[in-house]
């Protein structure tokens, strides 16, 4: 009974995962797509930044959900880990787990920390500016004032370094997690080979795509 206990809660703590990191991969697309516009049209840029920065459902409800549901993943995947290891009686000191697992699929916790990093730094970067400017400084509205805003966050070499570094390591983290999270709610069927297909196109094309934007803005300031 125990035993059967402990499985259901081991799968529901799996799903449970599985679900934020979805979340947070819808967000992370959305917010890619937004992004890639300030390359082609800085006005489309400013208009979709203005929109989202004074939605206050977004800025009060979407936002906050999104911050949770980041800790939320980390914090499940550091349970999960040390659960796993927990569960095994034996220690394999001399295992070669190369062999068997990919860097990514044993890394998933130093990927994971270093996004969960990442992405308070860009909450720092990006949000709590956002909130200084309306609700402490109480600034009038501008509408153009974003795109020059997110160029001037890539002047920075360092900075610009660190935010590249950094979608490296969500890609690995993609690679691994995106797929996973399906296989953990059970998706299982006909489309199963197509999804992980695009789950692989996923974790290349959306950092590799942020890298480039970075780096656009970089050299074009």
């Amino acid at each position: 009974m125990a035993k059967s206990s402990l499985l259901k809660s081991s799968i529901a703590k799996k799903v449970a995962m599985a679900l934020s990191g979805l979340f947070l991969i819808l967000f992370l697309a959305q917010h890619f797509f937004i992004n890639s516009t300030s390359v082609f049209s800085p006005d489309t840029f400013n208009e979709i930044s203005h929109f989202m920065g004074n939605n206050p459902v977004v800025q009060f409800v979407i936002q906050p959900i999104l911050i949770i549901g980041v800790i939320f993943h980390f914090i499940m995947g550091i349970v999960l880990d040390l659960q796993n290891k927990s569960a095994r009686p034996i220690k394999y000191v001399k295992n070669n787990g190369a062999a068997s697992s990919s860097w990514a699929s044993r890394n998933m916790i130093i990927s994971g920390a270093v996004v969960l990093a990442f992405m308070l730094l860009h909450f720092y970067d990006f949000w709590i500016p956002e909130m200084v400017y309306k609700y402490v400084e109480v600034n009038p509205l501008d509408e153009t004032r974003y795109f020059g805003e997110l160029q001037h966050k890539f002047v920075d070499p360092i900075r610009t370094a660190i935010y590249c570094v950094s979608f490296v390591l969500l890609a690995l983290h993609l690679w691994h997690g995106f797929n996973s999270s399906f296989q953990s709610v059970g998706f299982n069927n006909k489309y199963s080979r197509s999804l992980h297909k695009l789950g692989y196109a996923f974790a290349i094309v959306v950092p590799v795509g942020f890298i480039f934007i970075a780096l656009f803005h970089h050299f074009n300031h």
